[in-house]
């Protein structure tokens, strides 16, 4: 699987640099999450911009992801720019499931956006409970 990793205070991007996400390379992709999952990665982005074709493998090592990312930050889904990908995210709902933003600099803007929520949401939280 060819893919690069950009590794940030806050984030990392995966960029899947792979024409097709199928059968040959969903196993490799759930095991690179579940390695940056326990690594600590908080936010992840996942960069398909470079693929063409997802089957339903491939959307099944999307769904580990968003299910690992769940109560830890943020899972994102970006640059899917092929229809046929478009497409079965579509089909398969999975639009209304997961976080999709068209473009790697909006989904870095989001990943900010949503830390800042969480602090704040994380001080309000210490401020009402040391007041109870």
């Amino acid at each position: 699987m060819k893919y690069s990793l950009d590794k940030q205070d806050k984030y990392a991007v995966l960029k899947l640099e792979e024409d097709n996400l199928n059968s040959t390379i969903a196993p490799d992709l759930k095991s690179e999450f579940v390695f940056l999952y326990n690594e600590g990665v908080r936010n992840l982005i996942l960069d398909l911009s470079d693929c063409k074709f997802v089957d339903s493998s491939g959307l099944s090592s999307i769904l580990v992801a968003d299910r690992l990312w769940k109560n830890l930050g943020s899972f994102i889904l970006t640059g899917i720019n092929h229809s046929s990908v478009k497409q079965l995210i579509e089909i398969s709902r999975l639009d209304t499931v997961l976080t999709l933003i068209p473009t790697l600099e909006e989904a870095i803007e989001y990943v900010h956006m949503e830390e800042i929520e969480r602090e704040l949401n994380a001080d309000v939280e210490d401020s009402e409970g040391g007041q109870a």
